[in-house]
């Protein structure tokens, strides 16, 4: 049986848009009540998708605003990142944009495999701020995919990690054969 593929994946979002619920809900299956800060924190899962097995590094960040620098650990080695607003705020969704936006400044304009969450749809009947169809309309301006999810929905939280490793494998074959290196 082949290594499995390992893949690092930095969650990013404004503060108290449920990073951290996303990840726990992922991981452990478990929903967590209570608000508590992140200033970091890293978990792994391994996972099969198809015949393929992938061990996941999921960076679990402090909440970033417009004026967060994003640290090196958050560039060099990250695959992927899984950008997080909640959809009953519209402050946290402009956020999403200013992240993209330093992220493009720190990596450059090239592929970048993105998957954009708008979370927090269990509670979107009564105070919804942002619209579905405003996510995925900034997702595919990015080139990025789009998901809705709510952290206390196990499969949403599943198929978001799913996703970002889809996106990945997508952006690293779209490189194909002039991305190896040959030694001479």
């Amino acid at each position: 049986m082949p290594m499995p593929k390992f893949r690092k994946v930095v969650i990013l979002g404004y503060r108290s848009v449920g990073k951290s619920s996303l990840a726990l809900q992922f991981v452990k299956g478990q929903f967590a009540e209570d608000y508590d800060p992140t200033i970091e924190n890293t978990l792994n899962k391994s996972l099969m998708i198809g015949e393929e097995e992938f061990q996941l590094q999921l960076v679990d960040t402090a909440g970033q605003d417009e004026y967060s620098l994003l640290p090196h650990s958050f560039i060099l080695g990250i695959h992927g990142y899984v950008l997080v607003y909640s959809v009953t705020s519209l402050k946290s969704f402009l956020i999403a944009k200013v992240i993209h936006s330093k992220l493009q400044d720190r990596r450059g304009k090239g592929l970048m495999p993105i998957v954009l969450v708008g979370n927090k749809t269990d509670l979107a009947s009564q105070n919804r701020e942002v619209k579905a169809e405003d996510g995925k309309k900034l997702a595919d301006t990015w080139g990025a995919a789009f998901m809705e999810a709510s952290a206390k929905d196990g499969e949403k939280c599943h198929n978001i990690f799913t996703k970002i490793i889809e996106e990945i494998d997508r952006v690293e074959r779209s490189f194909g054969d002039e991305r190896k290196c040959a030694l001479m």
